[in-house]
């Protein structure tokens, strides 16, 4: 009794470190592709681009962070995370620092997906550390309210600070970000995966191979096609007449829409409403 007694705290701390993790790294890493449709614009005034360059470039950001999945199944359980935390944070500041000073479209796209790749490394630390919690679903919950609470916010505030900015600014300030980003790196158990005990392979629930497959497709469809909308609808604003100001205040509460019904699951956490 005494030890269960013990655990419980010890259970209850380690998880609250590891969601202010989520919420801290998922708010400052998904800033840049939820912000998109004013990025593509600062991009197509500052380059000069074609709309099939603006679309090349936030697709090649899109597929590292996803890559990045492959490499993590080398160094994701025999890193300590906290180190590995240190590193591709790192490396996500210096790419959006070198990102605001390039002036060539060919090295802005390398700097971009080598971002995109530290950052998408350390998504996969956050979603398997939420996989690890008491409550996985709330977990979840605030790795999505957060990152669509910061997007909304710059799209808010968006016409005031960076209206007259280059995309330099933007780029710059969320290299800030992730500076503070490292304040909360110490909160997790950097041995959280070394230390796990492996799950039994009988243990294992499996789906069946063309429901997961169907699953995925469905996945990648969705934001295939919602990326291709997303990252222009201030040029398709634009074109209708409706001036910068107007079309971030309306994404901003379009964003809202979003934090709203995640914030619902992260409430409701491990339950079968």
């Amino acid at each position: 009794m005494t030890t269960t007694a013990q655990a419980a705290p010890a259970t209850v701390s380690s998880d609250k470190g590891t969601y202010a993790y989520i919420a801290v790294f998922s708010a400052v890493l998904y800033t840049v592709l939820l912000i998109a449709p004013v990025i593509a614009g600062k991009l197509i005034e500052q380059f000069g681009l074609t709309p099939v360059q603006v679309g090349t470039l936030f697709s090649l950001e899109l597929g590292a962070f996803s890559l990045a999945t492959v490499p993590a199944y080398l160094w994701l359980r025999r890193m300590n995370l906290r180190t590995a935390s240190y590193i591709f944070t790192a490396i996500v500041i210096a790419g959006n620092v070198v990102s605001g000073f390039v002036d060539d479209f060919g090295l802005l796209m390398i700097s971009r997906v080598v971002t995109s790749v530290a950052a998408g490394s350390i998504t996969v630390i956050i979603l398997t550390l939420s996989g690890k919690t008491a409550n996985p679903s709330r977990a979840f919950g605030i790795f999505v309210v957060f990152q669509l609470a910061m997007g909304a916010l710059i799209l808010a505030v968006f016409p005031s600070l960076f209206a007259a900015a280059d995309v330099a600014a933007i780029y710059w300030t969320l290299a800030g970000l992730a500076v503070l980003c490292l304040l909360v790196v110490n909160r997790i158990d950097g041995e959280a995966l070394r230390t796990a005990a492996p799950v039994a392979a009988d243990k294992v629930k499996r789906a069946p191979v063309l429901k997961a497959a169907a699953g995925m497709a469905a996945v990648l469809l969705f934001y295939i096609a919602l990326s291709g909308v997303w990252s222009f609808i201030a040029q398709i604003l634009a074109g209708s007449g409706i001036d910068l100001s107007a079309s971030s205040l309306v994404l901003s509460l379009a964003t809202v829409a979003g934090i709203l019904s995640a914030l619902v699951a992260t409430a409701l956490g491990e339950s079968p409403h």
